[in-house]
């Protein structure tokens, strides 16, 4: 079993006399850095010219520099961009700045593992990877918790990456809940295909199917919108909180004898037969190739664009706006996700 690293586990005082350079300033970028800067570590930010980040950064008491000044000023580097984009960032801003004994840390195991990025063999690569979304990383902090991490070392030229990596969970409230040991590939592999699946692919997928049988079925799209969709997050708390035998617990007896019914005819052997095809895309790197090779500008994101719009029109979205209107927490222009 991996072991699962907590405080008491991890030294704080490893990050003393270390500059900490967090590039990008996004979801997860802005929680590592503040985190990290309130447990005391120094921490600067890297952007690139004309981020929109730049002055926010400021405002929230960062020193902000380019990418490239920050790479040359820091110790530890974690890479805190979209996916698509850090292999040229890297080669172009990091890579020429990096010294012996540097550290090179991720998020997400991606650009490592498929050889994106291939770092000298005389730095340090670690990953810590929070499994949630930034704006939860931050909150979590700020109310004396954390959110749970993955941490992995790829490379430890100095002896230290494993002590470093956890002492960067602690900074950013990780090892308050717990650091699982992992490896970039496992990471990179099960994100990936938890994120397809499952949370994306697969839970988005299922409920507008559901809402489809619903429409085309002749009842009303609020109704089908309300028990498809919208009461998803009911059943995903309970889950959340108390595992499958809770939310059956909290449920109707109607509504279990429904799950141990129906669920087994609809995830079916051949719904985890295309599983296990996303997973063999996933893990023979053809799943990257596509992706890296549509986010290009020869690629011009032409497929992602194109899904995305028609995504967008999808009927359930339009009655999902005019359903949320009617939740009096509801503001949709308060972006959490993007703070």
């Amino acid at each position: 079993m991996a072991r699962i690293y907590y405080q008491e586990d991890c030294n704080l005082s490893m990050l003393e006399g270390k500059t900490i350079a967090v590039i990008g300033y996004g979801s997860q970028g802005h929680a590592h850095a503040l985190n990290a800067k309130e447990s005391g570590c120094h921490v600067i930010v890297g952007l690139y010219e004309g981020s929109k980040s730049w002055k926010k950064a400021e405002e929230q008491g960062m020193e902000v520099y380019t990418a490239a000044e920050a790479a040359r000023k820091a110790d530890i580097i974690m890479i805190l961009i979209n996916d698509e984009l850090q292999a040229d960032m890297y080669k172009k801003d990091i890579e020429p700045n990096l010294e012996e004994g540097n550290m090179l840390m991720f998020a997400h195991g991606f650009n490592i593992n498929y050889k994106c990025i291939v770092p000298p063999a005389n730095v340090d690569v670690a990953m810590i990877a929070p499994k949630g979304p930034g704006h939860t990383v931050r909150s979590e902090y700020q109310a004396g918790a954390g959110v749970p991490c993955l941490i992995a070392v790829e490379q430890d030229y100095t002896g230290q990456a494993w002590e470093m990596a956890k002492a960067y969970g602690l900074a950013i409230g990780g090892a308050r809940a717990g650091l699982l040991e992992t490896t970039f590939r496992t990471e990179t592999e099960t994100d990936l295909f938890g994120e397809q699946a499952v949370l994306c692919g697969g839970v988005t997928a299922l409920m507008q199917a559901g809402f489809e049988v619903l429409t085309e079925a002749g009842y009303d799209p609020r109704n089908a919108y309300f028990e498809c969709i919208h009461e998803m997050k009911l059943i995903v708390d309970l889950i959340y909180q108390s595992g499958f035998s809770g939310m059956r617990y909290s449920v109707s007896n109607t509504a279990e004898f429904g799950d141990y019914y129906a669920g087994p005819q609809i995830i079916t052997e051949d719904t985890k037969n295309a599983m296990r095809k996303l997973l063999a895309r996933i893990q023979d790197g053809s799943f990257a190739s596509e992706f890296l090779q549509d986010m290009s500008p020869a690629g011009r994101q032409v497929m992602f664009k194109t899904r995305r719009q028609k995504a967008a029109e999808h009927p359930s979205e339009k009655i999902g706006e005019e359903i949320r209107k009617l939740y009096s927490w509801n503001n949709e222009n308060d972006k959490l996700i993007n703070n």
